[in-house]
């Protein structure tokens, strides 16, 4: 038995060699060709899509102009107060680093010019002219206007170029509120965290999160809580038109935009503040529309015009007494963007 089963393993083995030694004689069969593997391609970018993101350089800065036009009609009592207020504000950015897909950047106070005009009294205040400028105003509110310039953020980005956070703002409020009780209460129940969210930039925003054809639209929503003041939801609906058709626009992009606001009263109110809003309702009287037009070239909004008008009423409570108070208001914006400083020279 040993010997046979020797016998099979011997013979099982030389046929092995043999099948193997004839296989080396021959070329061996080629396996037939396979198709090359299939890979998921992204679908082709419309060529009419436009990307609206903005592209950084570390280092190099840009620059900002924001000015805002505000005219408001208060009546109490049977009385009207109206106010009209313009204001301009020259902003330096400047990206910092960029790490995990995300932006750093230094956001620096260049400058601002102020106009206040309450019922014919006027409170004036410039950056750009010694001491301000000369003006009959309050002169506390005119320390705080000072204070303002040279004011740095650092605002974080997110991979979308939604403002993630803001840092700076204890600093802020320190310098700001310095010497005053009640103006540290309100800036502390004021300037929060989101509201500094909100208030970083208005132009990221407006950025939509996926290419655009000409004729699409996106949709933004924002709420501002401004502690004692309230807070505010603004609805933001965009169109991209396609190519501006202005002669001053070439090679520019322009985007349409309808914008809502509705407000809603303060849940509570911070100590040591003399007025407290009880209650109240605005809204915008119609979605207002505005004008968007962005560089596709630099990557980036050129300039932008906004316009909101809110009505409604307000119950404001004084040393426990409640007042009824009727507000229409209308607010312009418009926001311009370079590669160079667009504060005017000192004195102009």
């Amino acid at each position: 038995m040993l010997r046979y089963r020797l016998g099979a393993s011997v013979i099982l083995a030389l046929f092995m060699v043999a099948t193997i030694h004839g296989q080396d004689k021959k070329d061996p069969p080629k396996d037939p060709p396979k198709d090359p593997p299939k890979t998921e391609q992204p679908p082709a970018m419309d060529p009419n899509a436009r990307t609206f993101h903005p592209k950084f350089e570390k280092g190099k800065s840009l620059y900002q102009e924001i000015t805002t036009q505000v005219t408001q009609v208060i009546k109490v009592q049977g009385q009207d107060l109206t106010q009209n207020q313009n204001s301009t504000f020259w902003f330096k950015w400047t990206p910092t680093n960029f790490e995990n897909d995300k932006w750093t950047l230094e956001q620096e106070v260049e400058g601002l010019r102020m106009t206040i005009d309450i019922s014919g009294n006027v409170i004036t205040y410039d950056s750009t002219k010694p001491d301000g400028g000369a003006s009959a105003g309050n002169p506390g509110l005119m320390e705080f206007f000072k204070k303002l310039v040279g004011t740095k953020f650092t605002v974080t980005l997110d991979k979308n170029f939604r403002v993630e956070s803001v840092t700076g703002r204890d600093e802020f409020i320190k310098t700001l509120g310095a010497g005053s009780q009640q103006m540290d209460s309100l800036l502390k129940g004021i300037l929060t965290d989101e509201a500094l969210k909100e208030m970083a930039d208005p132009t990221f925003k407006m950025i939509p999160d996926s290419p655009k054809k000409p004729g699409e639209t996106w949709k933004r929503e924002s709420t501002t809580n401004l502690g004692p003041i309230g807070s505010y939801v603004v609805t933001y609906n965009f169109k991209y038109v396609g190519p501006a058709t202005e002669p001053d626009k070439k090679d520019l992009d322009k985007i349409e935009v309808d914008s809502s606001i509705t407000y809603s009263a303060p849940k509570t109110t911070p100590d040591g503040l003399l007025f407290r809003i009880k209650e109240g309702k605005l809204t915008t009287e119609a979605p207002t529309k505005g004008v968007i037009y962005f560089d596709p070239k630099a990557n980036r909004i050129a300039t932008a015009e906004l316009t909101v008008k809110l009505k409604g009423d307000l119950t404001v409570t004084i040393g426990g007494t409640d007042t009824k108070v009727e507000l229409s208001q209308e607010q312009k914006t418009a926001i311009k963007m370079g590669d160079a400083s667009l504060k005017p020279a000192a004195g102009k």
